[in-house]
């Protein structure tokens, strides 16, 4: 069984626009984060089939990683994701259900990078991200959100 933490939150209202780090955010069932690009409908992505961009996380290891094995010191805002996590395996949700604190979400698919990120972030980041680009999930009961949450199955006690 594991249990990890929500470490940082990360919102734009447009498509292309910079992440900026909030405090906390309501997570809005069926849409996405209250104020963000995917919740309004404007982000790049917005025109694809299902639910899977409601909400995007990434791992702060997968960071400590690109620094270590390649030297790079990357702002998780540039990753274009919006929940950072610390101890959570987001490659083995894909179909399942979880919960940051009491918000309940499902992942959907792995959120591969694609040449989008290396665009808006001004950095090629998408090959040394390749199946570890995060998670896009689907917000399935929602809730406030904020750094500190534990992030864990839907199973295990509060």
């Amino acid at each position: 069984m594991w249990q990890g933490e929500l470490t940082a939150i990360y919102i734009t209202s447009e498509a292309t626009g910079m992440m900026d780090a909030v405090r906390e955010v309501e997570a809005l069932a069926g849409k996405g984060l209250a104020g963000d690009r995917y919740a309004g409908g404007l982000g790049t992505w917005s025109s694809s089939a299902g639910p899977g961009r409601q909400v995007t996380l990434f791992e702060a290891e997968t960071i400590e990683a690109l620094h270590r094995d390649h030297d790079l010191q990357i702002d998780p805002a540039l990753t274009r994701r919006n929940l950072l996590t610390v101890g959570v395996p987001l490659n083995h949700l894909v179909g399942r259900e979880f919960r940051v604190g009491e918000v309940r979400l499902r992942g959907i698919t792995l959120c591969e990078p694609c040449t989008h990120l290396d665009k808006v972030a001004g950095q090629k980041l998408s090959k040394l991200l390749l199946h570890r680009g995060g998670l896009n999930a689907e917000v399935v009961t929602g809730g406030i959100l904020k750094p500190g949450l534990r992030v864990r199955p839907p199973t295990a006690s509060v």
